[in-house]
């Protein structure tokens, strides 16, 4: 199982890496499948982890091929139990393809994680490259603006303080919906690099570089005031993100491209889509 950059980085990071990738190696084993692309996704991926934030591994798997020719219904989701910092659960390749045919937003962060444990052949490869040209803008664009509005008015709007680590749930999202409207393309994944793409209120970034300091040293931010540059910085944003989602590209994945993608992994055991004949 190859091991692809970058890795956890940090304390006890190789000791993480060996346990995430035995991890993946027993499910293999137990359950007969072969692991085609595995990567972090969650607060490590997004950059604003804690000490002891779990470390979230999603994967994508494929079975031999007699699984997929049976007419029963089998379950298409591989979950473990959580191990200490562990949180490992994946999708089979069939299920994966299909959320991807519908610019899934989940799906999409796994592909794009700047934290990858193992990338078996050319599978991940090609559906970043069919993502980039053909992920639907307004599917991932109201995703992040309903998780916005949503957390900012469950925890944070109308009250006098509200838990700070909440923040960060209401920012990240508004920041990837700020980044298709400049760059009308896909955002990346971390929040840091995606605030380095942007041009933002000095005010608002001093408040957030702050808070986001506070988030890594410490297990749980707990109560605070509330930080009004970030509450003004949130409204305004929320209004534009709302005007953004209704009109954004809406472009969606081919679904004879994912065929072929399906088919040669399936049927011909192949790590891309092979050549013909």
């Amino acid at each position: 199982m190859a091991v692809s950059s970058p890795k956890p980085e940090g304390r006890a990071a190789n000791t993480i890496t060996t346990e995430v990738l035995h991890s993946l190696s027993e499910i293999e084993r137990t359950h007969d499948v072969r692991i085609l692309y595995a990567a972090e996704a969650g607060s490590r991926a997004w950059g604003f982890e804690s000490p002891d934030s779990d470390y979230d591994v999603r994967f994508i798997y494929v079975h031999p091929r007699d699984w997929y020719l049976s007419i029963r219904e089998q379950r298409d989701v591989i979950e473990q139990p959580l191990t200490g910092l562990l949180d490992v659960s994946g999708w089979d390749l069939r299920k994966a393809l299909r959320l991807f045919g519908s610019s899934n937003p989940a799906l999409y962060e796994w592909l794009f994680s700047p934290v990858v444990y193992t990338e078996s052949g050319n599978l991940a490869k090609e559906l970043r490259i069919l993502a980039t040209s053909s992920y639907s803008h307004r599917a991932l664009a109201w995703h992040y603006f309903r998780m916005a509005q949503k957390n900012y008015g469950r925890y944070i709007r109308g009250r006098e303080s509200a838990r700070l680590k909440k923040y960060l749930y209401v920012v990240r999202p508004l920041v990837m919906v700020h980044w298709m409207i400049e760059h009308r393309a896909l955002p990346p994944i971390r929040l840091e690099t995606a605030l380095g793409g942007l041009n933002l209120p000095t005010p608002f970034r001093a408040a957030l570089d702050s808070l986001l300091e506070s988030k890594r040293r410490t297990p749980e931010l707990g109560e605070g005031p509330r930080l009004p540059e970030l509450d003004r910085w949130i409204e305004e944003s929320l209004r534009l993100s709302e005007q953004f989602c209704a009109n954004a590209p809406d472009e969606r994945p081919s679904t004879d491209d994912l065929d072929g993608i399906y088919r040669a992994l399936v049927f011909h055991g192949c790590a891309s889509v092979c050549p013909a004949g």
